[in-house]
């Protein structure tokens, strides 16, 4: 009988030792799931590729940080900011100042870091003739005053002409450096991402569209990107980092990081990295341009 109450409290010691260490365990996954760090970047097409590389390398050193990065447009992003609906915006394009004033409504500040150079790409399809435009001329095709290659030296062939949609920092840009603010011919076809209009171009010899330089180089052998003339007289420039860093290419722009108010914690540790020696070189190696 005293052998079986000994077994007995012994069983239950050890009960009572395995209950502990289950909910010990349960207390430490919990303590471990609470102190992973979470933010979501959120913004410009053009800018997903960068940024998905720049938070695979980050979460590589940051083992407790998990980054969601999604597209939808630079104006997507700026309002996700404004909503509070993300912790980084990413844009292609400068805030602007309806944008700035709705989020002053709420109280908020947006805080811009240029973190990376690009140059537009104007591309066609590899068949057409034409290797070089001028600013002027591409004013004239987006606007609808130039329908047929014939006019510019090439094939009697109509355009087809392929634009970003509104909400695309890269048609903002656009529109205000390359077409004086005018608007957009009611024939263009607006694609929601980047990776469309390359599709787009490269299906139709007669297409004409605009992408940023590191789609140019990751789709070499399906399009063309032509050499831009900013005004009469001046030379002819091809897109490349050389081009767009000593400024002789007419169609760049830098791309930007936006928090609200100054970067602090997670936020802040993800933007320094991007201007990091390691994180510049991230911009290199995703055929954008570093900003040095």
């Amino acid at each position: 009988m005293q052998k079986i109450f000994t077994y007995c409290f012994l069983v239950l010691i050890g009960l009572c030792f395995s209950s502990c260490d289950s909910g010990t365990s349960k207390n430490e996954a919990k303590k471990e799931a609470a102190e992973t760090r979470y933010l979501t970047i959120k913004g410009s097409d053009t800018m997903v590729h960068l940024v998905s590389a720049w938070a695979e390398d980050f979460m590589k050193l940051h083992q407790d940080v998990e980054l969601s990065v999604t597209g939808g447009g630079s104006g997507t992003g700026i309002a996700g900011l404004i909503n509070g609906t993300t912790d980084i915006c990413a844009s292609s394009r400068r805030i602007n100042d309806k944008e700035m004033e709705l989020a002053a409504g709420k109280g908020d500040t947006p805080m811009e870091v240029s973190v990376a150079l690009d140059g537009i790409a104007v591309i066609v399809h590899p068949q057409n003739q034409v290797e070089s435009l001028s600013l002027d001329q591409l004013q004239k095709i987006f606007t609808g005053e130039i329908t047929n290659w014939q006019e510019l030296g090439g094939a009697d062939q109509p355009m087809l002409v392929f634009s970003r949609e509104s909400s695309s920092g890269t048609y903002v840009f656009f529109q205000e450096h390359v077409m004086n603010r005018q608007d957009y011919t009611p024939r263009a076809r607006l694609l929601p991402g980047t990776s469309a209009l390359v599709q787009g171009v490269a299906a139709d010899s007669g297409a004409i569209g605009y992408v940023g330089l590191g789609y140019v180089k990751n789709s070499a052998d399906r399009i063309k990107a032509v050499s831009i003339q900013d005004q009469d007289g001046a030379p002819f420039i091809a897109p490349s980092n050389q081009a767009v860093q000593d400024g002789s290419y007419p169609i760049a722009r830098h791309l930007f990081l936006y928090t609200n108010g100054d970067a602090q914690g997670t936020a802040k540790d993800f933007i320094d990295f991007t201007l990091s020696e390691q994180g510049q070189k991230i911009v290199q190696e995703a055929g954008y341009v570093p900003l040095q």
